[in-house]
């Protein structure tokens, strides 16, 4: 019962700043503008461990590799922490297998936080296509999405890129990034 409520807050506190930390990386490579209700809760939240971290880790190819150092270490952290509580025998934790697990969980939310945002933006387009996020989300699906709008023309008004890209997303998920995690589980 004790392994159940640490689980939970495991999955509702770590889990979910691990993703706000690789969503402001996100936005950041991206160039997405920050000056709305969304960004500013981002930077805000984020801002107390990114900002001294950048005094070590510096940028590299223009990315911020403070922000992506944090959401893997704080994933590697969660990681850690559930499979802890599996109890592990000291002498036979996976190190390397937490490692690569990790970056394969980072890579696959990424590519939800891909799928959120396409579903967002499509809702936002029907009910309010001027809300203050949708510049935020356009920047994020833009470079996505385009290629397919090349390639897919509408029908009848309905841009048909964003229902593509969420199906080429779902597969990614399912063959690749499952073969990532078995081969990753083979560490355990």
């Amino acid at each position: 019962m004790l392994n159940d409520a640490l689980r939970f807050l495991l999955d509702v506190l770590v889990q979910p700043f691990a993703v706000i930390l690789l969503l402001r990386f996100h936005l950041q490579w991206l160039r997405a503008p920050m000056r709305n209700p969304l960004g500013e809760f981002i930077m805000g939240l984020t801002n107390f461990m990114v900002l001294p971290t950048r005094r070590f880790i510096k940028p590299m190819m223009g990315l911020d590799s403070a922000t992506l150092l944090l959401a893997f270490v704080v994933e590697v952290l969660y990681l850690y922490a559930l499979l802890s509580l599996v109890s592990f025998p000291d002498n036979s934790f996976p190190i390397a297998g937490v490692l690569v697990l990790a970056l394969i969980k980072l890579l696959k939310i990424s590519i939800y936080l891909l799928m959120a945002a396409l579903i967002v933006q499509a809702i936002l387009s029907w009910l309010n296509p001027h809300s203050s996020i949708v510049p935020l989300l356009t920047t994020v699906t833009w470079r996505f999405v385009r290629p397919l709008q090349r390639r897919i023309p509408p029908m009848g008004n309905i841009d048909l890129s964003f229902l593509a890209l969420i199906i080429i997303c779902q597969l990614i998920l399912i063959v690749p990034i499952t073969a990532l995690e078995n081969f990753a589980r083979e560490f355990f």
